[in-house]
């Protein structure tokens, strides 16, 4: 285990010393349970005030070494035409080594095209920030090779903490029974670079869709089956995701399938505002026994509110 902390470890500083560092932004398995991370064009789409929390541990097996919290709150103001809402993001690697921290304000107007169909657009700003606790770094050039770590580094970071201003924007098409949307996110790509030059956030591009095929409603809740998918790319990296949910009355069950890397199991509790939601990651590549794949549980809220218009409709976005 040890060892396996310190190759994480050795990674990290490795990426965090480069010239050019091209990262990739933290994500969430339950993605439509911090739907403004998703999307900031879901802001308001419940109408209703609405708050979630996220917290994501992933390679549970390599201890400490990504721990990811997500918050959100949104709801439809009618004065303004669409929703607003506040989104934040804390992602801790290394043991606290490496942390980066994300919030954006977001507003996104809904313009209904017909009775069953709003089309939304969003436009997020907000502040991206990265930071390094040195103190936990150690170099080549502090290595004795007979009393170990005994010398004073050379090496000269620019920086402890790094941060910029952030812009992103969304788009949704929601339908009676079907939705589609897209985003993209770090439009300016922020300096990340704690050394000299610039190392680029690179831009995250994002496409969903999904439908709700609702079998039953009771006082209990309704019951439904929703396919979904999620197509994600940043830089070099890309990611596709393919599940379905089930829900009858207060439980809801998922399975996804995120592709070469990970099977998803998720299991929810949806009562009244409430929603509770647990998933596990799968992992199928190489990395399974060694990482033990990613526990992730998220809560949200839904505050009651009277219905400002017949002219805005709550989406049919899953909650998790």
């Amino acid at each position: 285990m040890k060892h396996m902390y310190n190759m994480a470890m050795l990674c990290l500083i490795g990426t965090l010393l480069s010239t050019k560092i091209f990262a990739q932004d933290p994500e969430f398995t339950q993605f439509y349970a911090n739907p403004l991370y998703l999307n900031p064009a879901l802001a308001g789409n419940k109408i209703c005030t609405r708050v979630g929390i996220n917290y994501r541990a992933q390679w549970p097996n390599i201890h400490g070494t990504y721990n990811t919290t997500g918050f959100y709150i949104d709801k439809l103001v009618h004065q303004v035409k669409g929703g607003i809402g506040l989104v934040a993001m804390h992602d801790r690697a290394g043991k606290g080594t490496l942390n980066t921290t994300g919030v954006g304000l977001i507003y996104a107007p809904h313009v209904k095209i017909n009775r069953n169909t709003t089309w939304t657009v969003a436009l997020q700003a907000g502040y991206w920030q990265k930071s390094l606790n040195v103190e936990n770094l150690n170099f080549g050039d502090e290595i004795d090779p007979r009393r170990g770590y005994i010398f004073n580094t050379q090496e000269q970071l620019q920086s402890a903490a790094v941060g910029n201003f952030d812009l992103s924007a969304g788009t949704v098409l929601t339908m009676k029974h079907f939705f589609v949307g897209g985003a993209v996110h770090h439009i300016l790509e922020p300096n990340e670079s704690f050394l000299e030059g610039n190392s680029p956030l690179p831009r995250k591009y994002t496409v969903h869709a999904g439908g709700i095929i609702r079998t039953s409603k009771s006082h209990d809740g309704d019951s439904y089956i929703s396919p979904n998918i999620m197509y994600r790319q940043q830089g070099d990296f890309q990611q596709f995701n393919l599940g379905v949910y089930l829900k009858r009355e207060s439980i809801v069950g998922g399975l996804w399938y995120r592709g070469n890397d990970a099977f998803i199991v998720l299991l929810g509790l949806e009562k009244e505002r409430m929603r509770i939601g647990y998933s596990y990651d799968v992992t199928v590549s190489r990395l399974t026994n060694a990482s033990a794949g990613a526990h992730e549980i998220s809560v949200g809220y839904q505050f009651s509110c009277k219905m400002p218009s017949k002219k805005y409709r709550p989406g049919i976005c899953p909650s998790w």
